[in-house]
């Protein structure tokens, strides 16, 4: 999709997040390019041991450990493969750069990381008994999603659709991010308990996302300026 509302000017919160988020990934046992970490069975032993240890474990979170406590913020830098990673990191560009200089750099960073802790707590707190672990920046992402929508609700968004052989249509983006938040919704209610995505911590972190932009800013002025910006078809 392409998403026009004014020129897109560099934001570093945003650029150094996607950073953070690509230089882990590569030089962790996730993305099998250190040598390091071995190959076969030592290398998945290794790929293991980072999930468990970065990653959020619902049935290990309320024991009161303190590195438990963490992991709901480092598991915002933690993506699985490639496609997990890059989806991510392509929302985060899209709806990241302007909602970010709508904010500031220091409230939009404390925003990010707060809502993405807050969404994967949501979701360990619903799955407490479960083992699974959660990795991803997608509960963080879905906020900025929600507080996108909330602050430029006019942008207009082209998107490509399917079923009209990929005819590009254009969008009110609301049109298309409440379209967005039906589908999560649709999503976790027929979500089973097991390894997968995590569509309420999509819904959780959406709404946090949401609420905090209509709350800090419903008496501002929107931004007005027509801008520019590219996104893919993969969702958070």
């Amino acid at each position: 999709m392409i998403v026009r509302w004014g020129a897109v000017r560099g934001s570093l919160v945003t650029h150094t997040l996607i950073a953070a988020c690509t230089v882990l990934f590569l030089l962790g046992p996730l993305s099998g390019f250190d040598p390091l970490y071995g190959t076969g069975d030592e290398l998945l032993a290794a790929q293991t041991e980072y999930l468990h240890r970065w990653g959020v474990v619902p049935d290990e979170l309320f024991t009161g450990s303190g590195r438990a406590a963490l992991t709901p913020l480092t598991a915002l830098f933690v993506h699985g493969n490639w496609l997990h990673l890059l989806g991510n990191m392509l929302f985060l560009y899209v709806f990241g750069v302007m909602t970010e200089e709508h904010m500031g750099r220091v409230e939009f960073a404390f925003f990010y990381l707060v809502s993405g802790y807050l969404a994967l707590l949501a979701y360990a707190a619903a799955n407490a008994d479960s083992p699974q672990t959660l990795i991803g920046a997608s509960g963080a992402i879905s906020a900025v999603l929600g507080a996108f929508l909330c602050l430029f609700p006019r942008a207009r968004v082209t998107s490509l659709v399917p079923v009209l052989l990929f005819l590009p249509l254009r969008f009110p983006a609301w049109i298309v991010l409440v379209f967005w938040f039906a589908l999560q919704w649709v999503a976790a209610n027929r979500a089973g308990s097991g390894p997968g995505v995590a569509y309420l911590a999509h819904l959780v972190g959406f709404s946090i996302g949401f609420l905090y932009a209509w709350g800090r800013y419903r008496r501002t002025t929107r931004v007005k300026d027509p801008a520019t910006a590219t996104e893919g078809d993969s969702q958070p």
